[in-house]
């Protein structure tokens, strides 16, 4: 998701398979009859993962974005790419819910970290000491618990009825850090704040996505191993220009979000079966 930001910016990213008749699932699985719809912030947009459709503006809808990749090796009926950087739960209701019909047999979705005001959080980690970055997690994180969930619960309603015969899988952030002895740029106090409002913020849409009847997909143990400092990082650190910081690369995409999506596409569909 991209927010927006006059620095850094943390944000925050799901799938869940539903089709007709007998599908197949090994190797490049089938998916004929899927209607997909890919909602959410720049998470599920891709950006930072480059090669952006120009006809998405500032959506930043990339080729490389996690949904693309499952679109493009799975055989599908419609696939309509909604998803745009700066998304909070009240523009993705406004904005890209008019890609949903009764139609709709798959959703993808993440959204929630741009409510919560990550990009002012990950400015004030940045510019400020460690007892104010601390501070401005709290907040960050009474808003996850107390104001959110009220937030996601109205939006996933509406996709619910937008929807009703979809299966919706969403899908969450990953921690920023990994957290080491010797890394440039962060004190590992706030490394650690950052990491912890990501696990309240994944902990508040998990729980959402269950009161929904959802698919919760979590994504910090596909890039465990992978965040900033890791030596191996699926994450942008501070780029120039600045959107694209806090976000996955393409690798982040095509070696952590979709795995974690289509996991989840084949255990729902498993599931129904």
């Amino acid at each position: 998701m991209q927010m927006r930001l006059s620095r850094p910016c943390v944000a925050a990213f799901g799938a869940v398979a539903f089709a007709a008749g007998m599908i197949s699932w090994s190797g490049s699985a089938s998916a004929a009859g899927t209607n997909y719809a890919a909602l959410g912030d720049s998470y599920s947009s891709g950006t930072g993962a480059g090669d952006y459709d120009p006809a998405s503006g500032s959506c930043n809808r990339s080729k490389n974005a996690y949904a693309e990749l499952w679109a493009a090796a799975h055989t599908t009926s419609s696939f309509k790419f909604v998803a745009c950087s700066g998304a909070t739960t009240a523009t993705v209701a406004s904005g890209q819910l008019g890609a949903l019909s009764s139609a709709t047999t798959l959703v993808s979705l993440t959204v929630g970290g741009n409510d919560a005001g990550f990009s002012d959080v990950m400015q004030t980690c940045v510019l400020h000491s460690a007892s104010t970055c601390e501070s401005a997690v709290a907040s960050a994180e009474s808003f996850m618990k107390n104001t959110l969930p009220g937030r996601l619960d109205s939006l996933y309603g509406k996709i619910r009825a937008k929807a009703p015969s979809a299966r919706v899988v969403v899908l969450g952030y990953p921690h920023l850090y990994k957290i080491v002895s010797v890394c440039v740029g962060l004190s590992n106090a706030k490394r650690t704040a950052l990491n912890g409002a990501a696990d309240v913020l994944d902990g508040t849409v998990k729980a959402a996505a269950g009161r929904a009847g959802f698919t919760w997909s979590d994504v910090r143990d596909e890039f465990a191993g992978h965040e900033l400092c890791s030596g191996d990082d699926w994450l942008h650190a501070v780029t120039i220009p600045i959107g694209s910081s806090y976000h996955p690369t393409a690798k982040g995409h095509r070696l952590g979000y979709l795995p974690a999506l289509t996991g989840s596409a084949k255990a729902s569909l498993q599931n129904q079966t």
